[in-house]
């Protein structure tokens, strides 16, 4: 069982119906989520919303964060400009798993007018379910760390 099952949502308003239905899939999966807004369809910046759920994991408050925006670029540069964060960008679920085995990541972004409903689940179950291998990849994760210092 994880010791942290709290995972940060965050998007900006063009994907809000979206991350409602990641944040009921992801609860009930057993999961907790963390579901930071916004909550009205006006215009709001991406990056404040970016960095806001990429604050909750790099504290340790969440293991992971799930991010979304119109195409999912946009917020996934604001997270990982947080220090500790790797996130990456998925529209399938083959590099949604990768990003985990071999990046680590601990943030996955999603566009929401790149990708429909039924694969965005698709795509954060595959997320979810993997694990880092470490191994060769833990030195490259390494490397990547010792960018931000």
């Amino acid at each position: 069982m994880k010791a942290n099952l709290r995972i940060a949502l965050s998007s900006d308003h063009a994907a809000i119906p979206l991350r409602q239905a990641l944040a009921a899939h992801i609860t009930a999966k057993g999961w907790t989520a963390v579901d930071i807004g916004p909550t009205t369809p006006e215009s709001t910046p991406y990056p404040e919303h970016g960095a806001a759920a990429a604050r909750l994991v790099a504290s340790g408050d969440c293991r992971l964060g799930i991010i979304l925006c119109g195409t999912g670029q946009g917020i996934m540069l604001a997270a990982n400009k947080v220090k500790g964060i790797r996130c990456g960008v998925c529209s399938d679920t083959f590099s949604a798993r990768m990003i985990r085995l071999h990046n680590d990541a601990n943030m996955l972004s999603i566009g929401a007018r790149v990708v429909g409903e039924g694969l965005a689940l698709d795509i954060v179950d595959a997320f979810l379910s993997a694990e880092f291998e470490g191994g060769r990849h833990a030195t490259r994760v390494e490397m990547i760390g010792a960018l931000e210092r």
